[in-house]
This record gives C-alpha cells, sequence and structure tokens, in this order.
C-alpha cells in the first residue's frame, strides 16, 4: 500500500526517481543530504519506499510511546535509549547507541542528516560516519535534486578510517546536488 500511494504522490509532485539503486542498502547508514526543508523529510521516505529500502531513523524512545508512536514507527521511526543499563554509569553517547542498534537489526538501513539542521551548517556533525565505522557498515549516499525533482541513492562509501579522505569523497558527490533552499546549504568546508 504504501509503495503504490508513494508512486502517486511522487508523480503528483512531479518527481522521479533514479533506476540505479545500489545493492549494499539494506544494512548502511543513509545520508540524506541536503537538508533544507521540512519537504526535505517527506519526498525521503516517499523515495525509499519506492527503492523498496527499509529506511529507519532515529528518535528519542519517548516519541514510540502514546499517541505518536504508532504513525512514527509506521513512517520508520526507531527509538534510541541513550540511559545507562546501570545505575551509575555513563551515559551512551548517541554515536554509540546508534552503532547498538546495527548489533540489534540485521537489516537497518538508517538515514542521517548530516547537517543537523535545515539550517546553514558550514560544518557537518560526522557522528554518522563513526557509526558506520564502528558497525562494519557502509554509507549510502542519498540525496533529493529539488532542480531536477530526482531521488536516488549515489555512490556507497566503505569507510576507511581516513574521515579526510572518505569525507572528501562524500562532499564530490554533494556538490552537484540542489538544495530546496540554496541559502541554507553548504558542504562541509573541512573537506572541499
Amino acid at each position: 500500500m504504501w509503495k503504490h500511494l508513494s508512486r502517486i504522490a511522487f508523480s503528483l509532485f512531479g518527481w522521479t526517481m533514479d533506476k540505479d539503486i545500489p545493492n549494499d542498502v539494506n544494512r548502511c547508514v543513509i545520508i540524506a543530504a541536503p537538508h533544507t526543508s521540512n519537504w526535505d523529510l517527506f519526498y525521503a521516505r516517499l523515495a525509499f519506499y519506492l527503492m523498496d529500502i527499509p529506511l529507519r531513523f532515529t528518535i528519542k524512545q519517548e516519541w514510540l510511546r502514546f499517541p505518536f508512536g504508532p504513525l512514527t514507527r509506521a513512517f520508520g521511526g526507531i527509538g534510541i535509549d541513550r540511559r545507562p543499563k546501570v545505575e551509575g554509569d555513563p551515559r551512551k553517547s548517541m554515536t554509540e547507541a546508534m552503532t547498538d542498534l546495527f548489533a540489534k537489526h540485521q537489516q537497518l538501513a538508517m538515514m542521517v542528516t548530516p547537517e543537523g539542521t535545515r539550517g546553514l551548517r558550514t560544518e557537518w556533525k560526522t557522528g554518522f560516519y563513526y557509526v558506520a565505522l564502528n558497525a562494519g557498515v557502509p554509507i549510502a549516499l542519498g540525496y533529493l535534486d529539488y532542480d531536477r525533482k530526482r531521488a536516488g541513492v549515489g555512490p556507497i562509501i566503505h569507510p576507511t578510517g581516513d574521515i579526510d579522505s572518505d569525507m572528501r569523497k562524500i562532499m564530490a558527490f554533494y556538490r552537484n546536488i540542489a538544495p530546496k533552499h540554496r541559502e541554507r546549504f553548504s558542504l562541509d568546508e573541512r573537506y572541499v
């Protein structure tokens, strides 16, 4: 049902899908960039339904409770619980909690917005890189190109541990992707 509704909505809004979808997308971290509008999640969610990618996104555990829980889960939300298992132990970092999810789920395509906000950010958050590196999963470069009204998944990056080199490859790909609001998007200036 979701795939059929997504196809109709995508078509009504004039969007198309790139047909070349890499094979490694059922267990990976998926970058969702550029992220400059609330519409990005809507179009990305539709696109991933159409690509048959079991997309998930992390959200505070509390959002999975009533009344928002059923809708959040249906949309792909997966809860993050950073509380220590033993009282008095340190709280897990977001990166550790997200890495743990890959140990619990054999099929997990985790969407991350490395810009961290819809506003202009000249340095991306790199937690997604360390989640992929620590979990031993690739990074898929998901995109929405608003100029061409085209969505898809670009190259797959297997993190090597050399973040400078790997991030330069990621920035090279996103250099030619048009956001909805150009004034709110920047590549990570450390890697261009």
